[in-house]
């Protein structure tokens, strides 16, 4: 009740201090018009399915290639140091890259190759800019769960009679991927809002809607309606983080007390 209590008063101050400054009857007419919130949401939703089409195929990517690229990097032994030496450079070079560097120099310099078989859509390679970089986020990730788990679970299973590839799908990998849930879920979070850089290359996706409408009525609250669709699409998945961490917590809790 106090937390209830003290959070209703700090937003209820805030929006106070907020309604009676100077400038915003300035600010509300032009963020926060509802006429123009109305006119223009309809055509900014219809354009954000692009952004969760992108995320959707980008996600569907990410999540295997990046497991492959973790475990090519934690392959032991000194035979597989040119393999590990080419993860390590990929991971290095595009987790460097800035998203919409790297979605400015393949939008605009792989179609320039005018190569028959290579695709030349704006879309294809704005979705191909964010499958690499996050790529190469998302295998640190699983590198993490990976190395988390104790040699003595490879040990385990190499007396058992498996082998290393073996151990690794079936006892390694299982528990490496349950512990890194939440921070994939973070991940894609971040990828979700990074769709919105595709409207650099002239994708008519939310940003880019938002943007033509803004330009046409010289009124920014297209914007706002594009934050409002990122946000109610988002806030699902940060719950769900949360939900995830809170039941892992447990978990282990329950592990220990039972120990």
């Amino acid at each position: 009740m106090i937390a209830l209590v003290s959070t209703a008063i700090v937003f209820a101050g805030l929006t106070f201090a907020i309604v009676n400054a100077p400038g915003w009857p300035q600010v509300h007419q032009a963020f926060f018009n509802g006429h123009r919130f109305r006119a223009d949401f309809p055509d900014i939703a219809k354009a954000f399915l692009l952004n969760v089409k992108i995320f959707a195929i980008s996600e569907a990517i990410i999540l295997p290639l990046a497991l492959f690229v973790a475990v090519l990097r934690s392959l032991p032994g000194p035979v597989f140091f040119p393999i590990r030496a080419l993860a390590i450079a990929y991971v290095d070079i595009f987790r460097g890259i800035p998203t919409i560097l790297l979605i400015l120099l393949l939008g605009f310099g792989a179609p320039s190759l005018n190569l028959s078989w290579l695709p030349a859509g704006e879309v294809f390679w704005a979705t191909t800019a964010l499958v690499v970089v996050y790529t190469a986020y998302v295998s640190e990730v699983y590198r993490a769960g990976i190395e988390s788990v104790h040699p003595s679970q490879e040990a385990a299973a190499r007396a058992l009679g498996l082998t290393r590839l073996q151990g690794l799908r079936y006892v390694i990998l299982p528990q490496a991927v349950r512990r890194v849930i939440p921070p994939l879920l973070n991940d894609f979070i971040g990828l979700q809002k990074d769709t919105a850089l595709v409207s650099v290359l002239g994708v008519i996706d939310a940003l880019h809607q938002a943007d033509i409408d803004s330009a046409a009525t010289f009124n920014f609250t297209p914007y706002v309606a594009a934050a409002v669709l990122f946000v109610a699409t988002t806030i699902p998945l940060t719950r769900l983080t949360d939900w995830l961490v809170s039941r892992e917590r447990a978990q282990r809790q329950a592990a220990g007390v039972a120990v």
